[in-house]
């Protein structure tokens, strides 16, 4: 079975790496790390096929330390006992060099394990992740370790090692295979900063296109690839919040343009519920009392979303975006149930009014006899002075009016009633 292109045409040394020339360019932290030769415990941070893998194989074969490699998806704890039992071995006598991936996959007894070794320097940690390491990583680990941040790749990186990909292609088959400069762009787009993914479209296109002969990729063969293979995303990693929160806050920060490229983003990835369930929220966070119209305008538009599915429910979706990124915006509501709910969690407060409570006799404690309660309804414009508040915190205020129209024209006629 042929291997991967993306494993046959690995880079080997740092200066044939695409990308990541904020690590690995001239004078930057990492590249100045692998030069010394003296290798800490690191940590690889970032999307998948940007480099991570690649990198920590160029480090490896430039210490003189045993290689070994696990996959936390896989890996057990017994894999783990058995590159421990290596140690003082023969094979490494200058210890060990563990390439980690995925470690997020690695509970916490499981990296716990490896801890004692880090310390003492019998082995040396390269740990890959896609996911956030401040999250999902052990904390005696990430301190005794280097994180490093691996950035998406730009389409322009993705190119070139596109074209050189196509000219070991077409060494393999024999035959000059070669794509105009329009396609190589095109497949580099739609990987969304994806090496492999790259490659593995070309690998595709080459394969649609070789007929023994020296021939161009069409135009026709890079769309059929490209057709259903250009949406990158992971509900379940780093990705996934990162685009709903720039959704979320694209329409609180009212750009209508922003917030629908960001729904388009969700909706192609086929994530309705998440398009959904965060438009509910920014209805109510954002735009709130500034136009409170707008609550069951957006629930009847995300309902019927629900209810037609994709992709019509693109079109709801779409006139709901809008609406709530071009709508006046007030957190005043939010503001307010914030601090009673710090106020409460912090035991804040006080009993009840005894007018305020649920109970129509006294006992023979209470010094004041009857509830006392003044039915607002009673009174001219439904409105008398009562205290509402526990006695601790009477005076408390929690909700202000926000200085949208709406708010300003409450507070008037609250401002004229109660004087």
């Amino acid at each position: 079975m042929q291997t991967p292109l993306a494993d046959r045409i690995r880079p080997a040394t740092l200066d044939e790496v695409a990308g990541q020339k904020h690590l690995i360019g001239e004078g930057k932290i990492l590249r100045k790390i692998i030069e010394s030769g003296n290798i800490p415990n690191l940590i690889f941070y970032g999307p998948s096929g940007v480099g991570k893998t690649t990198i920590a194989k160029i480090i490896s074969s430039q210490t003189g330390k045993k290689l070994c490699y696990l996959n936390a998806t896989t890996a057990s704890t017994a894999d783990i006992k058995e590159i421990i039992g290596e140690i003082g071995t023969v094979e490494a006598t200058s210890g060990i060099l563990l390439y980690l991936d995925e470690i997020q996959y690695f509970n916490k007894k499981q990296q716990q394990i490896l801890l004692s070794y880090i310390e003492n320097g019998d082995i040396t940690l390269i740990a890959s992740t896609t996911e956030n390491p401040y999250f999902y990583v052990y904390n005696a680990i990430l301190s005794r370790s280097t994180v490093f941040e691996f950035k998406t790749l730009a389409s322009d990186d993705i190119a070139a090692l596109l074209k050189r990909a196509l000219s070991i292609l077409s060494k393999e088959q024999g035959v000059e295979i070669t794509s105009s400069e329009e396609n190589i762009n095109k497949i580099a787009r739609a990987a969304a900063g994806d090496v492999r993914r790259s490659l593995n479209m070309l690998e595709l296109c080459v394969m649609l296109t070789s007929n023994g002969e020296n021939s161009e990729i069409s135009d026709d063969i890079v769309e059929q690839i490209l057709s259903g293979n250009s949406v990158r995303y992971d509900r379940e990693g780093d990705e996934h919040y990162d685009i709903i929160s720039a959704y979320q806050k694209s329409m609180r920060g009212s750009d209508p343009d922003a917030a629908i490229y960001y729904l388009a983003r969700l909706l192609a990835a086929g994530d309705l519920p998440s398009a959904c369930r965060r438009l509910l929220v920014c209805a109510n966070e954002d735009v709130g009392l500034a136009y409170p119209q707008i609550i069951p305008i957006v629930k009847a538009a995300v309902d019927t979303a629900m209810t037609v599915g994709l992709p019509e429910a693109r079109l709801p979706l779409a006139n709901a975006v809008i609406l709530v990124a071009t709508s006046p915006k007030s957190v005043s509501a939010h503001d307010a149930i914030n601090a009673a709910m710090s106020d409460v969690e912090r035991g804040i407060g006080g009993d009840i009014p005894r007018h305020l409570q649920n109970k129509h006799f006294d006992g023979e404690e209470a010094e004041i006899k009857g509830q006392h309660y003044l039915y607002p309804h009673s009174y001219p414009m439904h409105y008398v002075n009562q205290q509402y508040l526990p006695d601790n915190i009477k005076n408390k205020v929690y909700y202000n009016f926000g200085d949208n129209k709406n708010e300003q024209s409450f507070k008037e006629y609250w401002d004229k009633i109660k004087k």
